[in-house]
């Protein structure tokens, strides 16, 4: 029996005008594509936003509701262009809709890569779906609330040198050079993210977003959408790939107060 390829954590109580989205942190390899990728990939794909979904775990009972894929990026990449077109035109190592090789560059397929075929079948299958209830749950919302807000939460090793050279900042907010959101979100987003001194914040660099927040964002509609990339040392042990509860207990309180300070910011816009 099939299911949605997604997971619904509800609100729970009062609602705030906010949807979180996690397209990355699932691991599910569906039944009839699980046989064309190398073994290896399938059973541990590598270049996960692991453990997003648990970070952000107290969102539900602030009255947030948490959309979360259960496949892996490596099946199709939600949060890319879904006719292939390039996010970034900056020379970066380009991700594909439906990628091909690791983040390390080594190849997923076991023989055959997906064809035109098999691109159009996924997207009908898994990446539709997934953009077709944000739509839901985002006009639930507009229904209740004026301005709302797509919260698009991800994560990334602290360093990938085939992406970029250096590490990666603690947290990069994303809102594409201030199309995809209300300045006065990104500004309260800004200051709160700000509130340990100890983590590196930057602003649309070297991420402003992906497919999801450009696709949703329409702050002129009263959608607007920001990315959250947080480098997985601050809430993970990378290296045995295990959520750390202690140093998601520092992250976790910013998040928090971040999502809270957000709700009431949107409840004055204009």
């Amino acid at each position: 029996m099939k299911h949605d390829p997604f997971i619904i954590d509800q609100a729970q109580g009062q609602r705030l005008p906010i949807v979180l989205s996690v397209p990355h942190a699932g691991t599910e390899f569906p039944e009839e594509v699980r046989g064309a990728f190398r073994p290896g990939f399938v059973h541990f794909p590598v270049d996960t936003d692991w453990f997003v979904h648990q970070l952000y775990e107290f969102a539900p009972a602030l009255g947030i509701t948490m959309i979360r894929a259960r496949n892996s990026r490596y099946v199709i990449d939600l949060n890319r262009d879904p006719a292939g077109q390039a996010l970034y035109d900056d020379g970066r190592m380009l991700t594909e809709l439906l990628p091909t090789r690791s983040f390390q560059g080594e190849a997923l397929y076991r023989e055959q890569e997906p064809d035109e075929a098999e691109i159009a079948q996924r997207l009908e299958a898994y990446y539709w779906p997934y953009y077709q209830k944000i739509k839901a749950l985002l006009d639930e919302l507009r229904g209740e609330f004026d301005h709302v807000l797509l919260w698009d939460c991800h994560s990334i090793r602290q360093r990938v040198p085939t992406i970029r050279p250096d590490a990666f900042p603690d947290m990069i907010l994303g809102d594409q050079d201030g199309r995809t959101a209300h300045p006065d979100l990104t500004a309260v987003a800004l200051q709160h993210l700000a509130g340990d001194p100890t983590l590196q914040l930057e602003h649309n660099d070297p991420f402003k977003g992906g497919h999801i927040t450009r696709y949703f964002g329409n702050p002129a509609g009263g959608i607007h959408a920001l990315q959250l990339e947080l480098t997985q040392v601050n809430y993970m042990d990378e290296e045995r790939c295990s959520f750390d509860p202690q140093r998601a207990g520092r992250v976790r309180p910013l998040l928090e107060a971040t999502l809270k300070a957000l709700a009431k910011t949107l409840g004055q816009l204009q």
